[in-house]
């Protein structure tokens, strides 16, 4: 009986996997613009100023350090958000929404 269950919760688990209920559409390409608009809270306010620091490259503003955003005079809860999101991006938990969410 006990392996008729483990193997029922098995068969459980793995079609949880293979179905996604809260799927979102991603942008194919992702910059330095569509990252910021994907953070959201006010931190697209800061595009011009981050485009122009990093060159347009997404990769370099997932390296930037909190003491780079800071001397461009970006505010701390920005820097902070920026941060953690980009350190989300680099281990594939988070991706900017292809469309805006309704607030």
């Amino acid at each position: 009986m006990a392996l008729a269950c483990a193997s029922h919760a098995c068969r459980f688990l793995l079609a949880g996997q293979a179905r996604s209920f809260h799927a979102q559409p991603y942008h194919a390409k992702v910059g330095v613009v569509e990252f910021l608009n994907g953070v959201g809270k006010g931190v697209e306010a800061h595009a011009a100023k981050l485009e122009e620091a990093v060159g347009g490259d997404l990769q370099r503003l997932l390296e930037a350090r909190t003491l780079r955003l800071k001397k461009l005079g970006i505010p701390c809860k920005h820097r902070k958000l920026i941060l953690s999101f980009a350190h989300k991006y680099r281990l594939g938990l988070w991706k900017p929404q292809a469309e805006p969410r309704k607030v």
